[in-house]
C-alpha cells in the first residue's frame, strides 16, 4: 500500500477546517497549523448560507450546490450547528427585487415574493414589516466557529494533527515544488500545502513569489447579549441585516458582510445597534455586548481563488469571501483535486491564473 499523502493546511477557519476534514476522510496525513481555532475572518462572519444577490449563473450554481453539501456535512458530523431558518429580504428597490427574483427563480432557486401580512407571519417581531419582500425558505445559517471546531475535533479524532498557536513564517520549496513550511516551532515537510489563511494568504504566497490579489475591507458587526427569541430566520432590511444565533444573540451589520465603521467604530456600533433595537418589537430590551471588525479576505474581482498553482506544484490556494456558504463544497472538491490529481470542472472559473 502506498504511504498516505502528507498535507499541511494553514488556517483553521471554516474553510481550512472543512478542507482538513475532507482530506482526512480521504486518507491523507493532515496537519493543520493556525494561530487559533476558528481563524480570524470566521468569527466575524454573518454566517448566511445562500446563493443570493449579484451572482452570474456559474457562481450561483457553485453556491447553490454548496447549500446542499451543508446538509450532507451535517449528516456526517453530528451536532453541527446548522439551521435552515429561511431568509426574508427587502434591501433593494422593488423593481430590482422583482428582477432578482425572476432571474433566480429561473435558475431553480426557491424564492417567493411575500406581502406585508406574510412577512409579519414569517417574522412576527418586526416593528415595521415590509409591504413587499422576498422569502427563500431554503436559506440558512451556521455558527461558524463552533462548526470549524467540530470539524477539526473530528479530523483530529481520526488521526489529523492540530497545531494551534503556531505561526507559519514562510513556505518552503525545493526548486519549484513546495516541500513544506517554516513555523515558529521549526520546519514541517509535506507533499502539499493548502493556504486557507484568509487575509494572511497573500504574504505567505509572496514568500514563494506568488502574487495573490486580495483586498481586506473591514466589516462592522454588532452582537447583543443573549436574549429571548425575536427572530426566526435571516432578515435583510435596507442597511440592516440581522439574525439570531443559536445562543440567542442578535448579530447585525449594515449588510451581511458588515461595512466600514470609519474612524469612530464605537460610535458606529452604537448607531447600528440603535437601528437593531428600533427594528424589533421588544428590541428596547436588547443590550449591546460587543462589536467586531472583521477584515474579509476578498479577491480583487470578488470571486474565490481556488486550486493549485502551476508555477509552484504542491501549493493549493483557497481564498474566498463567501467562505461560510462554500465551505463544505470547497472542502470536498479541494480534497479530490489535491489527493486524486484531478481538476474539478466546477472550479475552473476560480483559478489564480485568471489574473495573469
Amino acid at each position: 500500500m502506498p504511504s498516505p499523502q502528507k498535507v499541511i493546511v494553514i488556517g483553521a477557519g471554516i474553510i481550512g477546517a472543512s478542507i482538513a476534514w475532507h482530506l482526512q476522510r480521504k486518507g491523507a496525513e493532515v496537519t493543520v497549523i493556525a494561530g487559533k481555532i476558528g481563524g480570524v475572518a470566521t468569527p466575524n462572519s454573518f454566517a448566511w448560507i445562500n446563493a443570493s444577490w449579484g451572482n452570474p449563473e456559474f457562481y450561483f450554481r457553485l453556491r447553490h450546490r454548496s447549500m446542499a453539501e451543508w446538509s450532507r456535512l451535517a449528516a456526517e458530523v453530528p451536532g453541527l450547528p446548522l439551521s435552515w431558518c429561511g431568509g426574508l429580504s427587502w434591501d433593494l428597490p422593488e423593481v430590482e427585487l422583482d428582477a432578482y427574483a425572476a432571474q433566480h427563480h429561473g435558475w431553480g432557486y426557491g424564492i417567493q415574493p411575500v406581502n406585508r401580512a406574510t412577512s409579519a407571519m414569517i417574522e412576527p417581531s418586526l416593528a415595521s414589516p415590509p409591504d413587499y419582500a422576498l422569502h427563500v425558505a431554503e436559506e440558512g445559517a451556521v455558527e461558524p466557529v463552533a462548526a470549524a471546531a467540530l470539524l477539526l475535533e473530528d479530523a483530529e479524532r481520526h488521526g489529523a494533527t492540530l497545531l494551534s498557536g503556531v505561526e507559519v513564517t514562510r513556505l518552503l520549496r525545493d526548486n519549484a515544488k513546495i516541500i513544506g513550511v517554516e513555523t515558529s516551532q521549526g520546519v514541517i515537510t509535506a507533499d502539499h500545502v493548502v493556504l486557507a489563511a484568509g487575509a494572511g494568504t497573500a504574504a505567505l504566497a509572496a514568500s514563494v513569489d506568488i502574487d495573490v490579489p486580495l483586498e481586506t475591507p473591514p466589516g462592522l458587526i454588532v452582537h447583543s447579549l443573549p436574549a429571548p427569541k425575536l427572530l426566526n430566520g435571516l432578515v435583510m432590511a435596507p442597511e440592516l441585516h440581522m439574525r439570531q444565533t443559536a445562543e440567542g444573540r442578535i448579530i447585525a451589520g449594515s449588510d451581511f458582510g458588515g461595512t466600514n465603521p470609519g474612524d469612530q467604530p464605537e460610535k458606529a456600533a452604537a448607531e447600528l445597534f440603535a437601528k437593531v433595537r428600533a427594528a424589533l418589537k421588544g428590541g428596547e430590551a436588547l443590550t449591546l455586548d460587543f462589536h467586531t471588525i472583521g477584515y474579509r479576505p476578498t479577491p480583487k474581482d470578488g470571486f474565490p481563488i481556488l486550486g493549485g498553482v502551476d508555477a509552484v506544484p504542491g501549493l493549493y490556494l483557497a481564498v474566498l469571501h463567501s467562505g461560510v456558504t462554500l465551505a463544505p463544497l470547497v472542502g470536498l472538491l479541494a480534497a479530490e483535486e489535491i489527493l486524486d490529481g484531478c481538476k474539478a470542472p466546477q472550479l475552473s472559473p476560480f483559478r489564480l491564473s485568471r489574473f495573469d
